[in-house]
């Protein structure tokens, strides 16, 4: 993974270096799949952290039908993930908005965030033998962020969009 761009008004004395930044990166991979214990038991795996461009698969499993008959993940399922997704790509936005920050520093301004509204748009069932997730910020301020997700099936059908709010300090 590479490391994000900051900001232009950021001195490059300021900016976190490379090996520093892959340190980042592996945290927050590292408390999204492991750490965040609800995250594990959904089986998300992270396929990017960039700001900008978080990603995550999400594999069928039996445990996440919502619908016996048909075999379409639960709803609920969709929805955590989508929520999950949206606090991943505040994560990194926050990395990326304090570039001068160590790795300790970075996951330290985490430890407050919650999500605070969310919703979630149904468009299709979700079927399919995996799922990849997207989310990026809308805006994030001193104290609140906003996101917008995407939960795609394998063929690459939309099947449900989220919007959430979130307490960032």
């Amino acid at each position: 993974m590479t490391a994000p761009t900051p900001s232009p008004d950021i001195h490059p004395m300021h900016r976190r270096s490379d090996a520093e930044q892959a340190r980042v990166d592996q945290a927050l991979t590292e408390l999204f799949e492991q750490r965040i214990r609800f995250n594990q038991l959904l089986g998300l795996k992270i396929e990017s952290v960039q700001a900008g461009a978080v990603r995550a698969r999400l594999d069928m499993r039996p445990e996440l039908v919502g619908h016996h008959a048909y075999g379409r993940l639960h709803g609920g399922v969709s929805s955590a993930v989508l929520d999950a997704m949206g606090g991943l790509a505040l994560m990194a936005a926050i990395a990326e908005h304090h570039p001068a920050d160590s790795c300790p520093q970075v996951m330290q301004r985490f430890l407050k965030m919650a999500t605070i509204d969310l919703r979630v748009d149904y468009l299709r069932p979700g079927l399919g033998a995996y799922f990849l997730a997207t989310a990026e910020v809308t805006r994030l301020g001193a104290r609140l962020g906003s996101t917008l997700m995407r939960l795609h099936s394998d063929s690459g059908s939309l099947i449900a969009t989220g919007a959430a709010a979130y307490v960032v300090a």
